[in-house]
């Protein structure tokens, strides 16, 4: 489909009439037939396939079930020429492919929907890649994104939208930075250095150099790394020979530790992470035996200390094993204020300490409140669904079905993680899904056990926490002997009035509002009855006076009119209490 030869006005008719077609919105919002929602999205075109392919991501906008489906779409586009190529990266770079490289592999190894990447060699021998956009895409995305939007409000004037699971427009919002950010190959060149600078040759990890001289907002080169999908090693069985199965398990366990300790560096010292490391973001590369006799030695940072006086960075140097682990795609990535790391860290010592009261003050922290929160009620749901995890092997969590339901415990109580707490889960979800099948007897307490160690250690000041004793003691003895004059003070204006008393008790809300609705009904009751008596002795004591008796029925017919009133009210409010259940 050449979306950018059809005009807008067809193509929002086709856009519309595929989604109403396969009920795309209301199957969306609803998390129902996933099969019919990515049949249209294939239907939809490119654009609408990267679409799904960025939520087949994201656990905490869709359904487990949804990702599955989302996670079969596969790139249709066609391959550009050499001759468009080689046109595009002269008008952005303003030299030709023969000028920059020493050679240039024609043919791309790979291509999607945003561009294609080929093999190329500088002209020191350096290999690289090079991936080049296709024609146009900020154009096709930027209007298939504005008639999708027209699309979605004209579908859901005629779309059943009750019951929903997920925010569409909320949803909508997440894809077009999504995209916007993907088409944007600058905002992957700076992201890449970064990532570099932090994490290459850190242990086993490996990291293409990007070479920004050569890179443009629809040109990216990086350095060539050999190696395959990390899936690949997950899944491949272990020797029929005991020794050799060893050995094998020996490096899958040491893999997955490196993986988990640097995404902790990432989190916690780096406050930079890698948003998307799905396994096909991530390649095993064996070394072969001329890479494996040079040195492996390599000086890797234990840990960084920062107190008010000094900066302290400890390392050693270690022998590397045979193998290196490879970090690719730049393009999503988050990044932690301190405030927030710092709660995120509370979360983690509450759950290492087991303590579900701290561990519901943490996650309310890390939340943004969109109405009233019970929060007895959010700390008992939460409670309830935190037990059956907390000693639960890493490799029976399903992390994108948790992350999926504590959004959802969330909303629930008037309550929305912030986004970038969102991406940090998504992300070490997608990390425990790849360490999981290369070790799966790590559990969760096992990832959580040497961050929280390490993190108490370096918080630990024994001479502040002393000082700080110290001094609290000292403000506590000072305002003793003031005490018995407070609670004087205190007793002297409750007994004149000028002291207030709040008294909160649970479903404090819902409680006075099922009070107030009582005492309606009681008063509504007495004025009925008080209209209806009145009414009577009118009727039956205007024998001969007819204006009298007239008022006397009409009383009966007020009465009559509001207890209907009544029925109707209350039949509706059982009917919109029950659709919301």
């Amino acid at each position: 489909m050449k979306e950018n030869n059809i005009s807008p006005r067809k193509r929002i008719y086709e856009i519309t009439e595929i989604i109403r077609r396969h009920d795309a919105i209301t199957n969306f919002v609803k998390q129902t037939n996933p099969a019919e929602f990515r049949c249209a999205l294939e239907e939809l075109g490119p654009t609408f396939i990267k679409i799904g392919q960025l939520l087949s991501t994201r656990p905490d906008l869709v359904s487990p079930a949804y990702m599955a489906e989302l996670a079969k779409l596969q790139d249709n586009v066609r391959i550009d020429d050499f001759a468009t190529v080689s046109q595009t990266f002269f008008t952005q770079t303003g030299h030709t492919i023969e000028e920059s490289f020493l050679s240039f592999e024609e043919k791309p190894f790979a291509s999607a929907s945003i561009g294609q990447t080929h093999r190329a060699t500088l002209h020191d021998g350096t290999q690289v890649v090079v991936k080049v956009q296709h024609p146009n895409i900020p154009e096709i995305i930027t209007t298939d994104l504005e008639l999708l939007q027209k699309a979605v409000k004209l579908a859901q004037l005629t779309a059943n939208l009750t019951n929903m699971v997920v925010d569409p427009k909320a949803t909508f919002t997440e894809i077009k930075t999504a995209l916007n950010t993907e088409i944007d190959t600058q905002i992957e060149i700076t992201n890449g250095i970064e990532f570099y600078e932090l994490n290459n040759n850190q242990d086993i990890i490996r990291v293409p150099q990007v070479f920004p001289e050569l890179s443009t907002n629809k040109i990216l080169v990086n350095s060539y790394m050999p190696g395959e999908s990390i899936k690949k090693l997950c899944h491949e069985p272990l020797s029929e020979n005991p020794d050799v199965a060893k050995k094998q398990q020996a490096q899958r366990t040491y893999i997955a530790n490196v993986l988990v300790q640097n995404f902790i560096k990432q989190v916690f010292t780096d406050r930079y992470f890698h948003a998307d490391p799905h396994p096909g973001n991530i390649l095993f590369q064996q070394l072969t035996p001329l890479e494996q006799a040079q040195p492996t030695m390599t000086e890797t940072n234990i840990f960084e200390k920062t107190t008010d006086h000094t900066n302290i960075k400890i390392t050693s140097q270690k022998e590397l094993p045979p193998f290196r682990i490879i970090y690719l795609d730049f393009g999503m990535m988050g990044r932690l204020s301190k405030e927030i790391t710092t709660k995120i860290s509370n979360v983690i010592l509450a759950l290492y300490e087991q303590d579900l009261a701290q561990i519901g003050q943490a996650v309310l922290s890390l939340c943004n409140q969109t109405g009233p929160v019970n929060r007895s009620q959010f700390f008992a749901e939460l409670d309830e669904f935190l037990q059956p995890y907390l000693n639960t092997g890493i490799s029976e969590i399903d992390f994108a079905q948790l992350l999926f339901e504590i959004v959802h415990l969330c909303q629930r109580n008037n309550l929305q993680v912030k986004p970038e707490v969102t991406l940090l889960i998504k992300a070490f979800g997608s990390i425990e899904n790849t360490v999981a099948a290369l070790d799966p007897n790590l559990s969760l307490m096992d990832v959580v056990r040497p961050f929280a160690q390490k993190y108490l250690i370096d918080k630990f000041d024994l001479q502040a926490d002393l000082e700080d004793q110290a001094l609290a003691t000292y403000r506590a003895l000072k305002a003793t002997p003031k005490l018995p004059g407070k609670i004087n003070q205190f007793l002297d204006n409750l007994s004149q009035g000028k002291t207030q008393m709040k008294l909160t008790f649970p479903q404090q809300p819902a409680t006075l509002q099922y009070l107030e609705r009582i005492i309606n009904r009681l008063i509504t009751a007495i004025v009925l009855a008080a209209i209806i008596v009145g009414s009577s002795l009118l009727v039956q004591g205007s024998v001969n006076h007819p204006t009298i008796y007239k008022i006397g029925v009409a009383g009966y017919l007020i009465a009559v009119i509001i207890i209907v009133i009544l029925l109707l009210n209350e039949l509706h409010y059982r009917l919109k209490k029950r659709s919301k259940k």
